[in-house]
């Protein structure tokens, strides 16, 4: 007969967050076919996806770190470093490319002086692209905080993400 449970390491730390993923594994019977309905309540738990939570699926899963770091890495939901207050996603899929979405970028690169994938020192934004939203009818599509606009310029997105930052105070 089968264990469908893995070995049980208690983490050091006690952290509760780690309790309530223990829950969601148990839950989904430790199979490794409900990797990312995993990951999703680990980021919903700490904010994102950290190695060390990383590893710790892939041992409680079986699987091997590399398996769940693609996973992880695939998806543009998940993310792997802690996220900004705010968020702002830039389609970067053919229609939006075609449409404008590299001179959006450009232009929030520059203005707010991180790259994709950063978050500002403040904490304020984190800079982010999708390789497609599937709102090619409003290209160029950008979200933010969730919403999604489209028709977007660089100037329309930056007059945006400038009520969150404080660009005067750099």
């Amino acid at each position: 007969m089968k264990t469908t449970s893995p070995p049980h390491q208690t983490h050091p730390s006690g952290d509760k967050r780690l309790k309530m993923l223990d829950a969601t594994l148990k839950r989904h019977q430790y199979q490794q076919d409900a990797l990312i309905e995993i990951l999703h309540k680990a980021q919903e738990l700490f904010g994102y996806l950290e190695n060390d939570l990383l590893l710790y699926i892939a041992h409680s899963l079986k699987l091997p770190p590399s398996r769940v770091y693609g996973v992880a890495t695939f998806y543009h939901l998940f993310t792997l470093a802690p996220q900004g207050t705010h968020s702002c996603v830039v389609c970067t899929g053919t229609a939006c490319y075609v449409k404008g979405s590299q001179a959006i970028l450009a232009n929030l690169e520059q203005l707010t002086h991180i790259h994709t994938g950063e978050t500002t020192a403040d904490g304020q934004l984190s800079l982010l692209t999708a390789r497609c939203l599937g709102a090619c009818g409003i290209a160029p599509a950008v979200v933010f905080d969730g919403t999604v606009l489209g028709n977007q310029t660089p100037e329309s997105v930056a007059e945006r993400v400038q009520g969150w930052l404080k660009i005067g105070d750099r």
